[in-house]
């Protein structure tokens, strides 16, 4: 046990040394990673639009979203498990934090293989409850069987990811990102195309180099963690870990759950705004789905930040260091506003130069987007703190009060707002819509973090004979996505 208390001060120990640049260290690997999916995404969006269309495009939108959701609700289960695994860190226990990586691989590997076989069958059903138009539902069908296939590589190498960043270690993981992305936007051309030896496959195509991406990727990451010996691999009787230990996985499905179900929030009501959008008209239409281009990337190092916080409060949570985890949620609040001011008065300066890369300089969308722009995009600031507040209160196990702050924020306050002045604003109460909910999620946040009693909340597992602690208090995050805004 000295030893592997010696390897974790060496490898991925966050609750030493100077907070502020371990805390960016530790988050830049996770932010270029966020960075690269988005990339990825836009970039096989081109290829399936150029190659083979509209209906294409719109049939693989339709797909993707069923994808995002389902990522979206497996993300909370990976969040808890990046927790259990981050204050076992902390505790330098290393056996506890392979017994939560064992039981969260061994249990989603069969629920992402059961998604693959039962989403297989019914996609038919899935796309004709999406209301998928009929030009499109051929299309539609064939790639998302595919990605379905695709599924239990995609779940299990992010859960991983996962599990790999609660432990310290944010690089291996941005090194497999880097080889799924390239690999999977270098084969969607050979696949759709039928280029060299391989087949023709048009849409499905697309899919196929997804799914074969995310296998290497996987086969290679595993590789890897044996290969260099990380401290996360099992070997010999810590192999009956990937058989579940009921008392982690309740803890795990207990805590993730309301994770997951932010994330579900954050997307049904980004879905319900653009449904508002699309009545304003085709060039505002266009001009809000460039300005979601940009809050992609404007919301990632909050994203990034508010995860690096959240593992390393978990490590000194787990290691009792209280007294540091209140300086790593200032500092991480401090680079957060930063960061993100810097990249919206970059945007901002040159918001006509960076819009008229999506829509043309002489676009009638291009001076509605610039007005979205100005309005709404500082909202990101009240974004980013929250996240890093939300981050370090989630470390100790409090995982439902900030579903509930977001789902009153993007719910009743966001489009009670919208209603209440669209009299008088027109257009423009949907765009102030997000500094105002911003402020009255941040607002609750900071009442929850400085009052809420959520240090009492704990996020401990016993043996699998014991009860789990109770929880005391309530409270999260989320990542980025192929929906937004997530402010």
């Amino acid at each position: 046990m000295a030893d592997a208390g010696a390897k974790t001060r060496e490898r991925g120990d966050l609750t030493q040394g100077n907070i502020g640049s371990t805390l960016l260290a530790f988050a830049l690997p996770t932010l270029a990673s966020s960075i690269l999916q988005s990339l990825n995404g836009t970039i096989n969006a081109i290829w399936v639009g150029r190659f083979l269309g509209e209906g294409a495009l719109a049939a693989t939108s339709n797909a993707n979203m069923v994808m995002f959701l389902l990522i979206a609700f497996v993300f909370g289960f990976g969040m808890a498990s990046t927790i259990l695994v981050g204050q076992a860190w902390g505790r330098k226990d290393i056996p506890a934090a392979r017994r939560v990586f064992g039981t969260a691989t061994g249990a989603f590997t069969l629920i992402a293989t059961a998604i693959a076989i039962v989403g297989y069958y019914l996609s038919p059903a899935i796309l004709k409850l999406l209301g998928t138009p009929g030009d499109a539902a051929p299309l539609a069908l064939a790639y998302l069987r595919v990605i379905f296939l695709a599924m239990p590589a995609l779940l299990i190498l992010t859960l991983t990811m996962m599990a790999l960043r609660g432990a310290g270690d944010s690089m291996t993981p941005l090194w497999f990102m880097i080889v799924a992305v390239v690999l999977d936007s270098g084969l969607n051309p050979v696949f759709i195309r039928g280029l060299g030896p391989a087949p023709r496959l048009g849409i499905a195509g697309s899919a196929t180099a997804t799914l074969i991406a995310n296998y290497a990727a996987l086969l290679g990451l595993i590789a890897y963690i044996y290969l260099k010996d990380l401290p996360l691999r099992l070997r010999g009787k810590e192999l009956r870990y990937l058989w579940c230990d009921l008392a982690v996985l309740k803890t795990i499905v207990v805590k993730g759950f309301p994770m997951g179900l932010q994330m579900i929030i954050i997307s049904l009501s980004a879905l319900a705004l653009i449904g508002l959008v699309n009545h304003e008209g085709v060039d505002t239409t266009a001009a809000f789905g460039v300005a979601l281009q940009l809050w992609t990337y404007v919301q990632m190092p909050a994203m990034a930040l508010g995860a690096a916080v959240s593992a390393m409060a978990a490590q000194n949570i787990g290691a009792g260091l209280w007294n540091r985890v209140g300086r790593i949620t200032r500092i991480g609040i401090v680079q957060t506003l930063a960061i993100t001011a810097a990249m919206i008065v970059a945007l901002t300066l040159a918001d006509r130069t960076v819009l008229a890369l999506f829509m043309g300089g002489n676009s009638p969308a291009l001076p509605i987007a610039r007005h979205i722009h100005l309005i709404a995009t500082w909202n990101f600031l009240m974004f980013g703190v929250m996240m890093v507040l939300f981050g370090t209160v989630r470390a100790n196990g409090a995982v439902w009060i900030p579903v509930i702050v977001l789902a009153i924020g993007m719910v009743p306050v966001r489009f009670g707002y919208i209603f209440a002045t669209y009299g008088w604003l027109h257009a423009d109460a949907i765009w102030t819509s997000f500094p105002v909910t911003s402020f009255i999620n941040l607002a609750l946040a900071v009442g929850f973090y400085v009052h809420g009693g959520w240090k009492k909340a704990r996020m401990t597992v016993g043996e699998p004979c014991e009860e789990e602690t109770t929880e005391e208090a309530l409270a999260t995050r989320e990542p980025g996505g192929a929906l937004n805004p997530a402010g």
